[in-house]
């Protein structure tokens, strides 16, 4: 087990080009829901540890911001591997950025709408605007390091492993599921005037994060 990990680190994994779109689809949909999952949890405690609230807009636990911050990662801090600390670094700065400009973005073009706001949590010290504090940066340095030394090792090890085309059929059809619902929610349903994930999901009970 330590040779195969020292191999992911010290040598390059040449993939086709097939093979790393059912990579990038697998850690699409991996991250999304780990995205998820630390909200879920977060919220919890909170709220005053009353209820779980669900997050995101979709009808499947999967949320997108984290899926495009991981692929950043991914993509600019694969090549770092060999030095944790860089890849910390790098993971915590990209992110940063990443959800300063789509907090501001969102809250200037949907005139104050806003999808987290640091302001209304606990842990928010270094809060800039609610858009982002030290603690949510810090959690994306470390979920980097999760990343690059878990997350892609396992992702590699299945596509070496799993039939190739299996593999492809496999992490392209989830991916396509979570994208539909995440489109279908975002674009599809407004346009036709359908429910939402949000509207099935009052129905049902469950609590949502109110932001003022």
């Amino acid at each position: 087990m330590k040779e195969k990990y020292k191999e992911y680190i010290e040598k390059n994994h040449n993939f086709d080009n097939k093979t790393m779109i059912g990579i990038i689809c697998l850690l699409i949909v991996i991250t999304g829901f780990y995205g998820f999952l630390y909200e879920y949890i977060f919220y919890y405690f909170n709220g005053g540890m009353k209820y779980f609230y669900w997050r995101g807009g979709n009808f499947l636990p999967w949320i997108n911001i984290y899926a495009i911050g991981s692929l950043g990662i991914y993509f600019v801090t694969y090549k770092m591997r060999k030095s944790p600390l860089k890849v910390f670094l790098t993971s915590t700065i990209l992110c940063g950025i990443l959800e300063f400009v789509s907090g501001l973005g969102m809250y200037i073009i949907g005139n104050g709408w806003r999808c987290w706001d640091y302001n209304q949590e606990i842990l928010n010290f270094g809060n800039i605007g609610g858009f982002i504090c030290l603690r949510s940066v810090l959690f994306f340095g470390l979920s980097g390091l999760v990343l690059i030394y878990f997350l892609v090792p396992i992702c590699f090890y299945i596509a070496k492993k799993m039939n190739k085309r299996l593999f492809l059929i496999l992490t392209i059809t989830l991916c396509s599921i979570v994208l539909f619902d995440e489109i279908y929610n975002l674009l599809i349903a407004r346009i036709l005037h359908t429910p939402r994930a949000y509207d099935i999901h009052k129905a049902m009970g469950m609590h949502y994060v109110k932001f003022k």
